[in-house]
């Protein structure tokens, strides 16, 4: 918070001096506490009384009244207190409000930390699997990993941004033996598609034929675990990744332009999410750190071998189970990079505080027992590995399943949230008077947008339906509607300076000016971003900012509606406005920057 303008700070000294005065007492540790007063009384911040009275040796009420009338008398900035049951609430002066507004307003990082101030972290994001395009899910996992990143940034940490690729593995190759089996030798040009969509297409035809061949050895009389296993093109799939890991030239050669296919379509979708990587990592590279690091663990004593040569860690101890790390034929297990990374990592970064694991939900079980391993290994940095889970993203006809191709593929739906913006804004007439090409670069900035708005608005923990169009209405609480309470701000700071060249908000003089309510309920609103900012990165939840936003816009739009800007006649009034639109514009910009959502200047 701006020096000399902390609420906490001014009013936990303000009552530990009455305190002193009244009681003759120290405050202890833990007796004081404060919290935002509720909407229904007045005031700004609250005392909760009942820890001070057993040193008053008064009721919650008196001592609520002893301590305001002490506070409103002596303290700088406490102009009016209320009391009610246990609650002490105090309202901080007009000059407190102006104080802190008129040093806001010169502070172009206002709630912003110095960069690199805070310690060096990394956040794992996307992470995909190169067998199929990115979908819905992914999209969740991008905005909430590239959103989190910039909100540590904006509290002063250094921060490192990196996925970790699947390029290896089981699901890869089931990928690349349908190809070899039905492709005919189908490239990326030859059938017009992006190379993540090609390779998934591939994947979904191993699917149907597996199955196909499944239901002819249950006929047969195999069960349906024995099928699974036993059908002709999963012994390919499996012999595939045994060649793989042999380093068979064949193998090696189509896996890699088969990859190269899927990495060029990953670098548009990115490019449209508008996010970015700082590094990449591998799995068929840090696949053997984790072979490695499992054969030193088998040696310790950490793992055990069964009879079959598989390799396990038993966790029953810590309440979960046994773990297979190796599977009997030497192959690696989808942990066994996860461990060699997670080491990797820490190695690559000396001085990394801890990394962040931005992955859904349903893998809470797998890094539970990563964290375990890496602590049964003696890793030392076991326990600054964090897991950022996120619930699912439904459509209202259910769960997405890639193997039978019927997720929400991630660059359709950008295209779609497009057309969407273009259908609401014709609706409403939003774009008049625009030019075409205006438009079309609107409706990509409007649809991106919603998208992301809607995606980081919920809890990360909890699992949300997404819905297009509630997402893009311009007025619910979405990012188009925070967009357009932006582009007001903008139009009314460029309409002033239409004629009044030589003025800039920052430098208003509105020292003899007196706030009305909904001009307070505003600088009030925006004396909260610090505290917000703060607390979104100590949680993890970008959710916090797009809530903050949608409050700030929506309290500017009540203040503009009550009340005159360009056209008020009152100079200090006038420029009261036009800086208290500056602010706010410029606010929410930052906010919805680090949502990853741009601001236009019209709509």
């Amino acid at each position: 918070m701006i020096s000399g303008f902390d609420m906490h700070a001014i009013v936990g000294a303000a009552v530990r001096q009455a305190c002193s005065d009244l009681f003759s007492t120290d405050l202890a540790e833990g007796q004081l506490q404060l919290q935002k007063t509720r909407k229904e009384f007045e005031g700004d911040i609250t005392v909760v009384v009942f820890p001070l009275t057993k040193m008053s040796k008064l009721s919650p009420e008196a001592t609520g009244e002893a301590l305001g009338k002490h506070m409103t008398d002596h303290a700088h900035h406490i102009s009016k207190f209320n009391v009610v049951k246990g609650f002490l609430n105090l309202s901080m002066s007009a000059e407190f409000w102006k104080g802190f507004f008129s040093d806001a307003l010169s502070n172009d990082d206002f709630g912003f930390a110095a960069p690199n101030s805070a310690s060096h972290v990394m956040v794992e994001y996307s992470s995909p699997n190169t067998n199929k395009p990115l979908h819905l899910g992914h999209l969740r996992n991008n905005f909430l990993g590239y959103s989190v990143s910039e909100i540590l940034k904006a509290v002063g940490h250094r921060v490192t941004k990196v996925q970790i690729i699947n390029d290896r593995g089981i699901h890869i190759c089931k990928s690349m033996v349908a190809w070899l089996n039905y492709g005919n030798g189908e490239t990326p040009e030859s059938s017009g598609l992006k190379g993540d969509k090609l390779v998934g297409k591939y994947y979904v035809e191993f699917d149907k034929a597996h199955k196909a061949q499944m239901k002819e050895l249950i006929a047969q009389g195999s069960t349906e675990e024995q099928a699974a296993q036993q059908t002709a093109i999963m012994q390919q799939a499996q012999e595939m990744l045994r060649s793989w890991e042999a380093r068979d030239e064949e193998t090696i050669a189509l896996w890699s332009k088969m990859n190269s296919w899927v990495y060029d379509g990953f670098a548009s979708t990115y490019k449209a999410m508008g996010v970015d990587f700082d590094k990449l990592y591998f799995e068929s590279n840090t696949y053997i750190n984790g072979k490695e690091e499992v054969e030193k663990g088998l040696a310790s004593g950490a793992f055990f071998q069964k009879d079959d040569g598989s390799i396990w860690i038993d966790l029953t101890d810590e309440g979960l189970d046994q773990k297979a790390l190796l599977r009997k034929d030497g192959t690696a297990m989808y942990i066994t990079q996860d461990i060699g990374t997670a080491i990797l990592r820490f190695r690559d970064y000396p001085d990394l505080a801890y990394q962040i694991y931005t992955v859904g939900n349903e893998q809470e079980y797998h890094f539970k027992v990563l964290f375990k391993i890496l602590k049964k290994l003696g890793f030392e940095k076991a326990e600054q590995c964090y897991h950022l889970s996120y619930g699912m993203v439904e459509l209202p006809e259910g769960k997405m399943k890639s193997r039978e191709g019927t997720v929400v593929d991630a660059d359709d739906l950008m295209h779609e949230m497009a057309d969407v913006a273009r259908e609401v804004s014709a609706e409403q007439g939003k774009l008049e008077g625009l030019a075409e090409t205006e438009k079309n670069a609107l409706y990509d900035t409007i649809g991106m947008a919603a998208l992301k708005f809607f995606l980081l608005r919920v809890d990360p923990k909890k699992n949300m339906l997404f819905d297009p169009k509630e997402s893009i209405d311009f007025n619910g609480n979405t990012g188009p509607s925070v967009q357009y309470t932006f582009v007001r701000t903008q139009a009314v700071l460029r309409r002033y300076a239409e004629g009044n060249s030589g003025f800039h908000p920052k430098n208003a003089d509105f020292t003899n000016y007196a706030m009305n309510g909904a001009e307070a309920d505003v600088v009030s609103k925006i004396y909260e971003w610090p505290t917000v900012l703060r607390g979104s990165a100590s949680s993890y939840n970008p959710a916090d900012i797009a809530h903050y936003c949608y409050d700030l816009a929506k309290l500017y739009n009540t203040f503009y509606h009550d009340n005159q800007v360009v056209r008020e006649a009152d100079e200090h009034a006038r420029h009261f406005r036009l800086a208290l639109t500056y602010k706010t514009g410029a606010v929410i910009r930052e906010g919805m920057r680090l949502l990853g959502i741009g601001m236009p200047d019209r709509m």
